[in-house]
């Protein structure tokens, strides 16, 4: 792929966007690259003197490529952004506006992105054909929604029992993860970036109680990506329905069961109304990445300075949504229970050990169907493994060092 990343200086800016994003939520909220690139380059290094103090060819060099760039000031791009969410959903939809204000005031106004909210522009499951015929440049939302266009998009969104938010940051950022991300979505003229992440999401609304694993016959649940698929597995019906329209499906019986987030976006949905129980934990979506993907040519005739614009503002996005999310989720679970009577359920023992043997043969036939899919499960599974062994000694024990009665 001849779009290449540096994936060490991509960790360092997000480190930088981290810290900016965070102290943003608190107040209220390369240049000369001869390609353009889905991540920074590196910073130049300073230039070179020789002993007399005059500038050495280097330096020369250097000047002459920065005064060839030229950025327009006054030139204002506008852009459209597509989302998978209804327009005012709480941190999902708002991520995406988060977006647009950054690159807004970042750019002084030179780069001008509308947000539109499923249904206002195009459907919610039209939004990556959307971006991919430049109806709009810009979309957000999960890539596991494209499952039938690219199996190996999937895994960039959300693995049953597999890594968490902090484990899939490390595996894009720091690992080959973003890389063959890239190279997934290259024949339909996208660039992916990771823009958010839920945490550990719920295991979903039900109407039925589950008791053991044969409760999941003929149950027909709203549940997207690899999950959708270990449902079937193990014998229920995996319905893709967009997020406004799944209330109306659980209320009026079309579904059984779904999952959705956790409890603040869930409360807000208001899915305690039309379901009787609550269960978690969410094992078909331990640490859900959402997505910004680009038109490949919008992104190419973007300025090299308002690309980095764009990028920060992504890095920022990706902290700052799963902060709101840990922030919120004890809040409104706590209010659901004693508020709205729900009945909060854990998955039995013998369930969870069965779906995960479901999950393992789901994942093994998704890779063996699809070149991509194995390049990327296997590169997956292997770093799985390896933040695994560490993890265990680091942030498992810890936790299980300071456990207290809640």
């Amino acid at each position: 792929m001849e779009d290449k990343l540096n994936r060490r200086d991509f960790l360092k800016k997000a480190s930088v966007a981290a810290v900016a994003g965070s102290t943003g939520l608190l107040v209220g909220c390369s240049i000369g690259q001869d390609t353009a690139s889905s991540a920074p380059t590196a910073p130049a290094a300073a230039p070179a003197q020789d002993d007399s103090g005059a500038a050495t060819q280097t330096e020369t060099q250097q000047d002459t490529a920065a005064k060839e760039v030229n950025v327009n000031k006054n030139q204002t791009v506008e852009w459209k952004m597509v989302t998978t969410w209804p327009p005012t959903l709480p941190v999902l939809q708002e991520g995406a506006n988060f977006i647009a204000q950054y690159v807004d005031t970042m750019s002084q106004g030179r780069l001008k992105i509308h947000v539109y909210g499923a249904g206002e522009l195009v459907g919610a499951l039209e939004t990556f054909d959307a971006v991919q015929a430049g109806t709009a440049e810009m979309g957000h939302g999960a890539s596991y929604y494209w499952a039938g266009k690219a199996p190996a998009a999937q895994f960039f969104a959300a693995v049953p029992f597999g890594m968490n938010a902090q484990q899939m940051n490390a595996w894009l950022l720091a690992s080959d993860g973003l890389k063959l991300w890239e190279e997934t979505y290259t024949d339909f003229g996208l660039v992916p970036f990771p823009a958010g992440n839920t945490g550990v999401q719920m295991g979903g609304w039900f109407n039925k109680e589950i008791n053991s694993i044969a409760d999941f016959n003929g149950l027909k649940m709203r549940i997207p990506g690899l999950g959708g698929k270990v449902i079937a597995a193990a014998g229920g019906s995996a319905e893709l329905i967009a997020g406004g329209e799944i209330y109306t499906s659980l209320e009026r019986g079309v579904i059984d069961a779904t999952e959705w987030v956790g409890p603040y976006h869930d409360y807000v949905m208001g899915f305690y109304k039309v379901a009787k129980f609550y269960y978690y934990p969410g094992w078909h979506e331990p640490g859900t990445v959402l997505e910004s993907i680009i038109n490949r040519k919008a992104w190419d005739a973007l300025s090299p300075d308002l690309q980095e614009v764009l990028r920060q503002a992504i890095i920022a996005q990706n902290a700052s949504m799963l902060a709101q999310s840990d922030a919120q989720n004890n809040f409104y679970l706590q209010k659901m229970i004693n508020e709205e009577n729900v009945d909060l359920r854990p998955f039995p023992d013998d369930v969870m050990k069965a779906l995960h043997g479901y999950a393992l043969d789901v994942l093994d036939g998704v890779a063996a169907s699809d070149p991509m899919s194995k390049k990327v499960y296997d590169s997956f599974r292997k770093f799985q493994k390896d933040v695994a062994a560490w993890g265990k000694i680091s942030e498992k024990a810890f936790y299980n060092s300071i456990e207290v009665e809640v």
